[in-house]
């Protein structure tokens, strides 16, 4: 693969790289014990800011606001609400280009698929703004003169929302968009990788009109700030975007104290080509699904499984148009890939590799990682790799390709069932009777027939089995924000 040296410097113009606050009843404010911890941008290994960490009353304070802001949101017509949201989403178009470089700067990814991310997350608020119009009850007749029912739809309460450092903004803007468009209020944790960008988001939708204490912001260690806010009585739903054994644990707490949740987690999608595709432009699309931020994606299309009669042609196209990706700073104007977004990440890239050629996987390309500054690994293809190896049954989130050949489509088939995620499948193939087939059979909440979808705000978005139940997005966006209250008058 090409390596681009280029990097951007850790700061730059018109972005200034500071502390990042908590933001609690509308006022952004330092923890209370003044701790801190660095941002690392993953390109250069520098420190580019460093943000606050929340103590437990720094929490509670965030929660006691929330509580408040219920009222204050809450009371806002459906109507003002879906305002206020469609001028934040006008807001984070114009400011984009702004918070695409604190984004890449923090995150890795290619400054084009920033922008990409900040226009989809506006999507999100508008859409969660305009849906929330459309909450309506509904009147039933009594069973006898004199008695008349109504089902109201209310918010839920007070959310705690938990965002994953891989899509920092628009996977928060999902579920501010579901939760602020029902009339819920919210304690937000993003990721510590990813601060500022949310911290970017927060200020637009205050500047839109959102109030303060309906939007309250923590930062700091993932398990203190989840254990104390899932215990809190005033939190009525927790919602989370991470990792399947995160998603248990918050799950599992949740269900001591009764609280809904909403848990988008990991996948493992398989992609099935069959032997009546246009082979070469079908494999180079597939390399620009594969890398897409390196990787690093629930829905990444990550276990191939090729026709054998089309199997050779297929990964020498693959293998090619892999090498020639463009590695290096997500600020270069030529770069296709970024870096990994942490050590964690490259580190396990390694393992996996490792494990895979000791159970006699052939590495076609990459394999290793970039350099010794930065968190870049190789595009990395393997063949001959065994279905005992680890990253056949573990999410790899991550820029590595097994491709495996198949002769047998109901073996295929099952073998793609075969592992504990169910998230997103994609097959390609022109014969309607396999389309029906693999569209019906795939146990995943997400199918690609000749396609590898990104998530929309129109469409919903949930995995099943270990990645997770409820969905995001849609006319079901904010579904899980809200209950419903019956009563009968007599």
């Amino acid at each position: 693969m090409m390596i681009h040296a280029i990097r951007c410097a850790s700061k730059i113009e018109g972005v200034v790289m500071n502390k990042y606050q908590l933001f609690i009843d509308g006022k952004w404010v330092d923890g209370s014990e003044g701790v801190t911890e660095a941002v690392i941008n993953p390109a250069t290994e520098d420190v580019i800011g460093h943000f606050c960490h929340a103590t437990s009353d720094d929490i509670e304070r965030a929660v006691a606001a929330a509580k408040q802001g219920l009222k204050d949101w809450s009371a806002v017509p459906a109507w003002e609400r879906g305002d206020i949201l469609k001028r934040a989403a006008d807001l984070l178009r114009e400011r984009k280009e702004k918070i695409a470089r604190i984004l890449t700067l923090e995150q890795g990814k290619p400054l084009a698929e920033s922008v990409g991310e900040i226009d989809r997350a506006a999507d999100f608020i508008e859409w969660g703004g305009e849906e929330g119009r459309r909450v309506a009850g509904r009147l039933i007749s009594g069973r006898d003169t004199g008695c008349s029912i109504q089902v109201r739809k209310v918010p839920v309460g007070v959310v705690a929302a938990f965002a994953p450092w891989n899509f920092p903004i628009v996977l928060t803007a999902k579920k501010l968009a579901g939760l602020l468009g029902a009339g819920c209020s919210c304690v937000v944790k993003p990721a510590e990788e990813t601060p500022g960008s949310v911290v970017e988001l927060i200020k637009v939708l205050v500047d839109a009109g959102v109030p303060g204490n309906a939007l309250n912001m923590v930062l700091g260690k993932p398990a203190d700030i989840s254990n104390q806010l899932i215990a809190d009585p005033a939190i009525r739903k927790i919602t989370f975007t991470g990792s399947s054994p995160v998603g248990k644990l918050l799950a599992s707490q949740a269900g001591q104290y009764m609280k809904p949740v909403t848990m988008e987690l990991g996948g493992h999608s398989p992609v099935i080509v069959f032997d009546d595709v246009e082979v070469a432009a079908l494999a180079k699309s597939l390399v620009a699904k594969k890398f897409f931020n390196a990787g690093q994606v629930c829905v990444s299309p990550t276990r191939f499984f090729v026709h054998k009669s089309i199997y050779d042609e297929f990964v020498k196209v693959f293998v090619q148009s892999a090498k020639e990706l463009v590695v290096g700073d997500g600020c270069g104007v030529k770069t296709k890939m970024g870096p990994l977004a942490n050590i964690r990440r490259l580190e396990a890239m390694e393992v996996l590799v490792k494990d895979a050629v000791a159970k006699g996987a052939k590495i076609e390309t990459g394999g290793k990682r970039i350099g010794d500054k930065g968190f870049f690994f190789e595009p990395t293809v393997l063949t001959n790799v065994s279905l005992d190896a680890e990253l056949m049954s573990t999410e790899i989130f991550g820029p590595i390709v097994p491709i495996l050949p198949f002769d047998d489509e109901d073996e295929v088939l099952r073998i793609a069932n075969d592992v504990d995620y169910g998230l997103a499948g994609y097959f390609f193939t022109k014969d309607a009777d396999r389309q029906a087939k693999f569209s019906d059979q795939l146990t995943v909440g997400t199918i690609g027939v000749n396609d590898v979808p990104a998530h929309i705000a129109e469409v919903p978005l949930g995995g099943w089995g270990d990645s997770g139940y409820g969905v995001e997005g849609g006319i079901e966006a904010l579904d899980a924000y809200l209950k419903s209250k019956y009563v009968s008058y007599r």
